[in-house]
């Protein structure tokens, strides 16, 4: 596997991780006063984090499929790194946008393509 779908892999990771972490901290701190909200969000981060390690794995199994919904969150965090650039919150955007914007770049690097494309030659 060349090292730029490695890496991309891994921070996909990472991300499903934070994701994961985030849904955990979110039940954690459930209130009654707002109980629906908190059990929606904590859902949401826990299958966006579920999906997303699900296509991380397979990216590390060199499966082509995953890589379009891999740019797809990377296109969504770099949405929110956008949104979140004024102000006191601008390092988490800076840190959001590179992450994104490397994982593109290693997806789409021509050695990850190369191995990918294999894949769909090879029937995968």
């Amino acid at each position: 596997m060349p090292a730029p779908l490695v890496v991309a892999a891994s921070l996909a990771a990472l991300e499903a991780f934070v994701l994961a972490a985030l849904g955990v901290l979110e039940l954690a701190n459930l209130r009654t006063v707002r109980l629906t909200m908190g059990v929606t969000t904590a859902g949401f981060f826990l299958a966006a984090a579920a999906g997303l390690g699900w296509c991380a794995w397979s990216l590390w199994r060199v499966q082509r499929w995953a890589r379009g919904p891999v740019v797809m969150a990377q296109l969504i965090v770099l949405g929110l790194a956008w949104n979140l650039w004024d102000g006191a919150t601008r390092p988490l955007s800076a840190g959001l946008a590179v992450v994104a914007l490397v994982t593109i770049a290693g997806l789409l690097h021509p050695a990850s393509t190369h191995v990918l494309e294999e894949d769909a030659r090879l029937g995968g």
